[in-house]
């Protein structure tokens, strides 16, 4: 293994022998042997092999690795030859008062084709005669654009890489025919079966970081036809935070075919309400509540409680914020909502600024069975939250709540439509802003479809599926937690938040997709349908037909104008949910979160 030092000796030797080859070649091509004897030529020859290194050095050409030679390095050596060159015309005038302009203009041109031969020379050789190793996969690029052209360099540069490109795919009709890099463009998206087929393809590369949710789905769904891995670049924002490198492939996931594209953050609002303040994030530890400490790190607070029951998942999270570089202080509470005495003792130690309230039972057929226990920790616990933030000058007050508190059928669903009721209560009597933030599923919580489906698929079958038209609402964790985020810079109090979660999708599909990402066909696991859970309900709503504004306030967020409530509504179900049946509780809680009852009392008095 050369050292630099050696290496550079060896760069400098080659050079000198090129110089001194091109200021006398120059010359004997122009004069024969008459000019190569007198003293010009040596001067000459001795100026022009010291301005060369010198201008070299200055340049860096001593510093590049000749295999990835390309045209920024040829620019370099147009660069120092022609100063070079220069520097020796210069004193030609000075020493010997004549400029041998005809010597030099060869000379420059001999200098210039030499030493750019010797950098591309190795270049050329690797890219012509040294092949593949056989155990490399030959593989499909999808897009022959930037990133597509940057992973084949590395491919066909890199002895680590398993990979070797062999064809591109690409859209664009002018590229079609073509190579880059001694790469064949063979066709567009709708060849890709062929040229599987005919090239042997062994893997396949979707190299397009732009792509929108259509158009991966269309190209995956290509790909998936030819029974081939394929794999996807890092997500755009792990790329540009510098999470992972281009050439770190990952696996098409479910959350790539049902995502959506992300919408830009209002970053001098969030700022404004977060940066510099004490916040104090519920439910820490779990899907939601950590990503929202990861977004809320992005903004500087001065504080960030972590607050949450579970000790391991609040360890986990708390030691990788730790990993972050600002210098936020950062506080864990291992406490129960339900408990309001030591809720009481974190607002008044800590006094946050700002409160997400992300802590609750969403597990809709556990709720089912444990009714008091919803009711403990989705009503008692928000109260005694906002209870605590008003009493000890909270800013802001965000609530999480779900598309399952709309006419809510389950008990979780009515548990967090109370809640709401609690959120609204507390905003009319409290200087503390209270909002309630509405979305549906996010992929890949805990309790969600996603892992069920996994494991399912893990163990061969079947996946099970409680209904064929079986519809939800589906988003992302970070795109949940930044709207989240988002809503709560925009509140003003009082408001209920409802995320735009696009269209619902098909559980069905949803299963099947995850099969299909798996590597499996759907035959093959199976898809069983075990009918709808206590609780359920075929389709989920985000608001009431009479609870819609639909104008968006922010892009993906709308208001929702839900009817004003007083504590007179929910009172009764906090005061005796204890005493009474788990069936009468259940019934309760569905006709308060829906106004039965109050409706029921006012027909009475009416009439």
């Amino acid at each position: 293994m050369l050292t630099y030092g050696k290496r550079l000796l060896g760069l400098m030797g080659i050079d000198t022998v090129i110089v001194m080859t091109a200021v006398f070649m120059g010359g004997y091509l122009i004069y024969n042997t008459a000019y190569i004897e007198t003293p010009i030529i040596f001067a000459s020859s001795l100026t022009l092999v010291v301005s060369h290194h010198i201008f070299a050095h200055f340049f860096k050409l001593y510093k590049r690795v000749w295999q990835y030679a390309s045209i920024s390095e040829l620019t370099e050596i147009f660069k120092a030859v022609t100063l070079s060159i220069g520097t020796t015309g210069v004193m030609q005038l000075v020493v010997f008062g004549a400029l041998h302009s005809r010597t030099l203009l060869i000379t420059w041109m001999l200098h210039i084709l030499l030493i750019g031969g010797s950098r591309f020379a190795w270049r050329i050789f690797r890219d012509t005669y040294i092949k593949p190793a056989t155990n490399k996969k030959r593989t499909l690029l999808i897009g022959a654009g930037s990133a597509g052209t940057m992973i084949a360099r590395q491919m066909l540069h890199s002895k680590e890489s398993e990979l070797w490109p062999v064809a591109f795919v690409d859209d664009d009709i002018r590229k079609q025919h073509l190579e880059i890099m001694g790469i064949p463009v063979e066709g567009t998206v709708n060849d890709i079966e062929r040229i599987v087929e005919q090239a042997a393809i062994e893997h396949i590369i979707i190299a397009i970081p732009s792509l929108k949710q259509p158009e991966l789905q269309h190209i995956f769904e290509a790909c998936q036809q030819t029974k081939v891995r394929t794999q996807i670049l890092p997500l755009m924002e792990d790329l540009l935070t510098g999470k992972v490198s281009v050439n770190q492939f990952r696996d098409v996931q479910v959350e790539d075919l049902l995502g959506r594209e992300p919408v830009e953050l209002d970053i001098e609002e969030i700022a404004d309400s977060l940066t510099g303040k004490v916040v104090l994030v519920t439910g820490a530890g779990g899907s939601i509540g950590s990503e929202i400490c990861r977004q809320i790190m992005n903004f500087d607070p001065a504080k960030l409680i972590l607050l949450g029951h579970g000790e391991n998942s609040i360890y986990d999270i708390e030691m990788e914020l730790k990993e972050t570089t600002n210098a936020t202080e950062l506080v864990t509470e291992i406490t129960d909502i339900k408990d309001a005495a030591k809720i009481n003792i974190v607002f008044e130690r800590e006094r946050p600024d700002v409160v997400f309230h992300a802590a609750a039972h969403k597990h809709v057929p556990l709720m089912e069975r444990n009714p008091e226990e919803a009711v403990k920790n989705n009503v008692f616990g928000t109260k005694n939250l906002a209870e605590a933030a008003d009493m000890n000058g909270t800013s802001t007050f965000v609530m999480i709540s779900s598309d399952k508190a709309v006419n809510p059928t389950s008990v979780m669903g009515a548990t967090k439509r109370i809640a709401e009721m609690v959120v609204q209560h507390m905003d009319r009597i409290s200087p503390t802003k209270f909002v309630s933030v509405r979305f549906g599923n996010v992929l890949g919580s805990r309790g969600s479809v996603i892992p069920l489906f996994k494991k399912q698929i893990q163990k061969g079958g079947p996946v099970t599926v409680t209904h064929p038209e079986m519809t939800r609402y589906f988003m992302t964790i970070p795109e949940a937690s930044r709207l989240v985020i988002q809503a709560g810079a925009l509140a003003k109090g009082g408001e209920t938040f409802v995320l735009d979660m696009g269209e619902p999708v098909k559980i069905t599909d949803l299963a099947e997709n995850l099969i299909k990402l798996s590597g499996y066909d759907i035959d093959d696991i199976g898809i069983t349908y075990s009918g709808i859970r206590p609780g359920e309900k075929m389709y989920e709503e985000l608001l009431k037909d009479d609870e819609v504004y639909p104008e968006q306030i922010y892009p993906k967020i709308h208001i929702g104008k839900t009817p004003e409530i007083s504590e007179s509504h929910y009172s009764d179900v906090l005061e005796n949910y204890s005493t009474i049946t788990s069936e009468e509780l259940r019934e309760r809680l569905v006709n308060i979160a829906n106004f039965k009852e109050k409706e029921e009392k006012m027909l009475t008095e009416m009439g």
